[in-house]
């Protein structure tokens, strides 16, 4: 009893951090706008809105697949439902006839009757209908659950605590807009203007949704909660709940032998590990972008193929803002022999329609495989919990690298090069999308930190030998040769190297003491730069270019001092 206690409170915490996510724009110039009725601010009409929309979002989530599969109807049958009670209620607020039809049905219901808020009900239930929140595991597991295991007690009340978590967000949103209108001396003026222009609002929010315009927007919004929400959501406890209410014990995810299991691979993504053999492609339905040609994991390993399994559903914002990655990726390495391969395993109703998915690959330029997973076999073979997550497999069918949700680019591409056995200049899909994302300030002294420190422990204010050179993480430095770290600086000694991963336009060193120091490249094979060194320590423009991801590689001859990297 106290785990489920547990699951329903994460639920509820779940369902907040979703509803201030990017995921709900497109719904919230209505939820906004939603206390506007008879052109004034009515106290109850924000409440109203909002139980709709809670009421029609956590029914058809859990119901909805299930209704509409018994009934033999179209899988999108309900979103286009959606959008299309969204426009009729707005062409009620700006046509009073229709608006009083819409109304008449609710007449009788004291408390909708008492503030003239039907309509509003009816908008919330249109809202619930269309809207889309990031998934995190929780969602994940609704989703799955509902469409796999069918709906129990347990399943109704995390569905109800996530729905209510939901609520809380939007219903201070839609109060927020009673109060702006409310002090608003025009609105109070301009009744049958406001009235109409909230419609006009409804009518736009149909469009937006029916015609996606407002996933560019959606993407750029950075999802500032998702490590927040990953922390919370995705835990031993949690697993364990979530486990329990599927009926079946808690997966183990480690495997015999010296591999480490999917979960302990997650937590380094920046290294390859055994993280066990690849699972199959089970229970899929259907195939884009081969000409109908199924895939065979075993197959392609034959063929020494490396290969990366991308889990992804198309509505989902998380999923969208890893494809210029994965599409970039699959331009560049295809021809080494990289195959990347797309698992659509659905979170809602309508993205089982093959057709929307094929026409989400044409409007994201995804050219690589694509599975339909719309039964969640697959999903359920890799004990999946995330949209995103990919896994890379090496050509002897051995999962090398296991990472959820959104990041860890520079990363996978480098364990791309190395499976590969390549070493070409790294893509970079969108340099001006992640301008925020470019290296910071790095120190070389342990005073604050040795740029994050690859190279684990060492002694201080003496030389060390740290061995060979080797790549570090993004952001890091990794001294190899001989060393004395200092609290400020590190002084080269015999066969000094160092390392360091970035992203940025331009690379900078203080350098001081005296000798010389040797940069290349390990992106561009051409690039060599020789730096004289000598006097108090300066400023050095190790590199500058077009913004990219790329790893410095450093001689220092003996003496020279090193301070802090910058980055621009």
């Amino acid at each position: 009893m106290a785990g489920m206690f547990t699951l329903v409170l994460v639920g509820l915490i779940s369902g907040v951090i979703t509803a201030i996510s990017p995921c709900v724009l497109p719904v919230l110039p209505a939820i906004l706008t939603s206390s506007i009725q008879d052109g004034a601010a009515s106290r109850r009409r924000p409440l109203v809105v909002v139980a709709g929309l809670v009421l029609s979002f956590a029914v058809f989530t859990l119901l909805g697949g299930i209704l509409l599969s018994s009934l033999g109807l179209p899988d999108d049958l309900l979103r286009w439902t959606g959008i299309v009670v969204l426009a009729v209620v707005g062409l009620g607020l700006m046509i009073p006839r229709l608006g009083e039809l819409i109304q008449r049905p609710f007449e009788r219901i004291r408390p909708l009757q008492a503030d003239r808020n039907g309509n509003g009900f009816v908008m919330g239930l249109g809202l619930g209908l269309v809207f889309v929140p990031c998934a995190g595991p929780i969602l994940a597991s609704i989703t799955v659950l509902a469409a796999t295991n069918g709906v129990s007690w347990g399943l109704v009340a995390l569905t109800l605590a996530f729905s209510a978590g939901i609520a809380i967000p939007l219903l201070v949103f839609g109060l927020a807009g009673q109060s702006i209108f409310g002090r608003i001396k025009a609105v109070r003026e301009r009744l049958q203007l406001i009235r109409s222009i909230s419609g006009a609002v409804l009518i736009a929010t149909a469009l937006v949704i029916a015609t996606n315009v407002a996933e560019p927007l959606q993407r750029i919004v950075p999802g500032w909660l998702a490590g927040i929400q990953t922390t919370i959501e995705d835990n031993d406890a949690v697993r364990t709940e979530l486990d329990t209410l599927a009926g079946r014990e808690a997966v183990d995810t480690t495997v015999s032998g010296d591999a480490l299991g999917f979960d302990a691979c997650e937590d380094d993504p920046s290294v390859l590990q055994n993280c066990g053999p690849a699972r199959d492609l089970v229970g899929i339905q259907d195939w884009l972008n081969t000409d109908g040609e199924a895939l065979d994991l075993d197959q392609l390993a034959q063929e020494g193929e490396v290969v990366l399994i991308d889990f992804w559903t198309y509505s989902c914002i998380n999923c969208q803002r890893t494809f210029p990655y994965l599409t970039a990726w699959d331009e560049k390495y295809r021809d080494a022999g990289l195959t990347i391969i797309g698992v659509h395993s659905p979170e809602f109703a309508f993205e089982k329609v093959v057709d929307n998915v094929a026409d989400a690959t044409d409007r994201y330029g995804i050219e690589y495989p694509v599975a339909i997973d719309n039964d969640f076999e697959t999903w359920r073979e890799w004990d999946q919990r995330f949209w995103p997550a990919h896994y890379l497999i090496d050509s002897t069918g051995t999962v090398r690298q296991v990472h959820y949700g959104e990041g860890a680019y520079e990363q996978t591409e480098l364990l791309i090069q190395q499976l590969l056995e390549t070493t070409p200049q790294m893509v970079e899909a969108n340099p001006d999308a992640h301008t925020s994302d470019r290296t910071a300030e790095t120190y070389v002294g342990y005073a604050r930190g040795l740029g994050a420190n690859a190279n684990g422990d060492f002694p201080r204010d003496e030389p060390h030998d740290f061995g060979a050179s080797f790549t570090p993480g993004p952001g890091q430095v990794a001294l190899g040769g001989t060393w004395t770290v200092t609290s400020e600086y590190a002084e080269a000694g015999d066969d000094a190297t160092l390392d360091m991963q970035f992203y940025a336009g331009s690379a900078n060193l203080v350098l001081g003491g005296e000798g010389t120091v040797t940069v290349t490249l390990k992106g561009d094979p051409d690039y060599r730069k020789v730096i004289d060194v000598s006097g108090t320590p300066d400023l050095q423009v190790l590199w500058e270019g077009e913004p990219r991801i790329d790893v410095l590689h450093l001689e220092v001859s003996p003496g020279v001092e090193a301070y802090a990297f910058t980055f621009g």
